[in-house]
């Protein structure tokens, strides 16, 4: 599918030759003399480089043709994250490497979207935040109210964060999986 550079937006995986390169960042550059050029920050998928590349409003570039399939991580087993497509029963394995940060996010039974060119996965799409427990981390405070200041805690799935220091061992909560930040206790 063919798209105008100046229809370009974050996040758009872009095939530049035979390259397929996820937009990073771009920026709309109108000087005062000359033509307006859009400047985009590239990450090509396949080898994790980074690029920058200058295109005119009005150059045509091909969008990369990817399907989304909903997926729901099964288990862990040491070197490879096991998947199944939710609508066919297909299982896949994707490597740690692949699945990178992603792991401190996924437990058994979290549905993610995993997209694919060429039936080859690309990426994988978690969802915006997931309920995780905490295992460990200071003793609750008598005193602690809702405040700014945070004490470190591990949660069940190995991820490190900040929680507020009214939080103990066993409660609950809500990680925003853009950041591993705390959101709020779980209901």
């Amino acid at each position: 599918m063919k798209l105008k550079a100046i229809q370009l937006r974050k996040g758009n995986i872009i095939k530049i030759d035979n390259e397929l390169l996820i937009i990073a960042d771009f920026v709309h550059i109108t000087p005062g003399k000359g033509q307006a050029v859009i400047q985009a920050k590239l990450k090509n998928i396949r080898t994790g480089t980074n690029a920058e590349k200058r295109f005119r409003p009005d150059e045509a570039v091909e969008k990369a043709d990817l399907q989304n399939r909903r997926m729901e991580f099964l288990y862990d087993d040491g070197s490879f994250f096991h998947f199944m497509d939710k609508e066919n029963y297909e299982q896949i394995a994707l490597s740690d490497e692949f699945v990178g940060d992603g792991k401190y996010y996924l437990l058994p039974n979290t549905d993610v979207d995993v997209s694919f060119y060429n039936n080859d996965a690309i990426g994988i799409e978690l969802p915006l935040s997931v309920d995780l427990k905490v295992i460990e981390t200071e003793p609750n405070l008598k005193t602690a109210t809702v405040t700014t200041s945070y004490k470190p805690a591990t949660l069940e799935t190995g991820l490190k964060t900040q929680i507020p220091p009214f939080i103990e061992e066993g409660e609950i909560i809500r990680i925003d999986t853009r950041d591993g930040k705390y959101l709020e206790r779980a209901k």
